[in-house]
This record gives C-alpha cells, sequence and structure tokens, in this order.
C-alpha cells in the first residue's frame, strides 16, 4: 500500500501521533512516523510542528509535544496565543540581528537561512499592527498597517531580543 506523501497527510499523521501519544522529542516523532512509512528530514518536521502549533508542556514523562484544540490556537483576537508569543520572543534573542522601519516596512535581518523560520513565527504570533512578512534567506520584509506603525513594530521586536 502507498502512502500519501503530501504536507496534509504528513501534519494529519503527526497531529494524530501526538494525540495518542507522548512524544518527548522530534526524533521519537521522527521515529513514529518512520513506523507509519513516512521518512521526513528534521526541517520539515520542524515547519510542520510550527505549521501546527505544536508547543513543549509537560507531561506525565516529562516535557512533551502537544497541539492546541481543534479549532482554538489558544489565540485572543487579532493576537497570537501566549505560547506562540513566547516562542517569538525567544526566537527573536536567538536570530533578529536588526529591524530598521521605512515608511510602512521593516526590514529584518537574520543569520543566514534563518529569516522564513523567523517569518513564519512572526506570522504565526500575529503580531499587533503587522499585515504579513516575505523572507528571503536573510531578510525579512514585514508590511506594518501604515507608515505609522512600522517604528513601533521594529522598536517592539528589536525590544523582544533584551
Amino acid at each position: 500500500m502507498a502512502v500519501p506523501t503530501t504536507k496534509t497527510a504528513r501534519q494529519a499523521a503527526i497531529r494524530e501521533i501526538l494525540a495518542t501519544r507522548g512524544i518527548r522529542s522530534q526524533a521519537e516523532l521522527s521515529d513514529a512516523l518512520g513506523d507509519r512509512g513516512l521518512s521526513v528530514t528534521q526541517g520539515t518536521l520542524s515547519r510542520d510542528l510550527v505549521d501546527l502549533g505544536a508547543v513543549r508542556t509537560r507531561g506525565p514523562g516529562g516535557m512533551v509535544y502537544a497541539l492546541p484544540a481543534e479549532g482554538d490556537d489558544g489565540a485572543l483576537p487579532g493576537r497570537g496565543s501566549d505560547a506562540q508569543l513566547s516562542r517569538l520572543s525567544s526566537m527573536a534573542r536567538e536570530l533578529l540581528i536588526s529591524a530598521e522601519p521605512t515608511e510602512n516596512l521593516v526590514v529584518l535581518h537574520t543569520p543566514p537561512g534563518a529569516a522564513q523560520f523567523l517569518a513564519s513565527v512572526i506570522d504565526q504570533a500575529r503580531v499587533e499592527n503587522v499585515m504579513g512578512t516575505i523572507a528571503g534567506d536573510d531578510t525579512i520584509l514585514l508590511i506594518a498597517a501604515g507608515s505609522a506603525h512600522a517604528p513601533g513594530v521594529a522598536a517592539h521586536l528589536l525590544a523582544l531580543t533584551g
């Protein structure tokens, strides 16, 4: 029997595994997917977990991955969940090098290869006054709600770097 390898099928399998087992690491999740005939790289698995909104929480056997309830990402309207905002803060500390506002745009710089990941985290956190992001290799173009908001968005993201 052929195993479907689409992103949707893979993420459905991840949801099912996380709902039925206490998965403590990405390696353990990769093995569980392998048992189902799905081979996935660590990078793809990491992106899938971010896409699904998975967070590490304390479970009976220690820290395990958990997903938000179906239809509930824990977010307030117009704002990301506490877990998403915490993840943004952590990722900004690790990856954000600079943030320069210009008109209604903010140009963010990251280490090489990190821009798409940080842009995804920003999008999922639903940062106030951020309309969206476009990422290259080490640069993110962030679109603010207006030119009056760009300096505040840049300052907010830089403040997260601590």
